[in-house]
């Protein structure tokens, strides 16, 4: 008899619902009780094995703790990730220098090809969706991506608040999104102001 994985109980009700945005709570709930029921055992993290689907290309995550299972959409790994042909194509475009900082090899940093709209949000391997990024940027850009919501949230009050002349607001905002550009954090979100 076959040991049934977690991945397959969550892959399981994915495929009972395919093209229905399925929020969290709803999938983990079933995969927990019905994981427990069918092998006595406890599911142990299952939010991180549906990151992980949706990291592979089996999932698409709509938005923050919704997922859907599209079975035309499953990517492959292999047609994600850049080709080296692209990557030259890529570096060569931004001056093989990080689109963020302007720095490159000859400033002794390594430079890495990035997906724009990142690949477990349905961002594809195209010259159109990569960047050339610092390994410093790109890891910000990983693992800080709460700087680049909270920065599009100050422009949208500032210009909200500049088109009612509220001055205060509008200040306060400024402030803010000056540290933005001070440290060069989300470089690549434009404030015209």
């Amino acid at each position: 008899m076959k040991i049934l994985s977690q991945r397959e109980i969550i892959m399981e009700y994915f495929k009972r619902h395919p093209n229905r945005n399925i929020k969290h709570p709803e999938i983990v709930d079933w995969a927990t009780a019905e994981y427990e029921k069918r092998t006595g055992k406890k599911f142990r993290d299952p939010d991180r094995e549906i990151r992980k689907l949706s990291q592979e290309g089996q999932l698409i995550k709509i938005s923050k703790g919704i997922y859907r299972y599209d079975p035309k959409v499953v990517k492959r790994r292999d047609l994600e990730d850049f080709t080296p042909v692209q990557k030259s194509q890529i570096l060569k475009r931004d001056g093989y220098k990080c689109v963020i900082c302007g720095r490159g090899p000859k400033d002794g940093v390594e430079l890495q090809v990035d997906h724009i709209k990142p690949k477990d949000l349905g961002g594809r391997a195209t010259i159109a969706n990569g960047q050339t990024l610092c390994a410093m940027h790109n890891f910000r850009k990983k693992n800080y991506g709460q700087t680049e919501t909270g920065k599009k949230m100050f422009i949208r009050l500032y210009d909200e608040a500049k088109s009612v002349g509220d001055k205060e607001v509008m200040k306060f905002c400024e402030d803010v999104l000056k540290v933005y550009e001070r440290d060069n954090i989300n470089g690549h979100i434009v404030w015209k102001h």
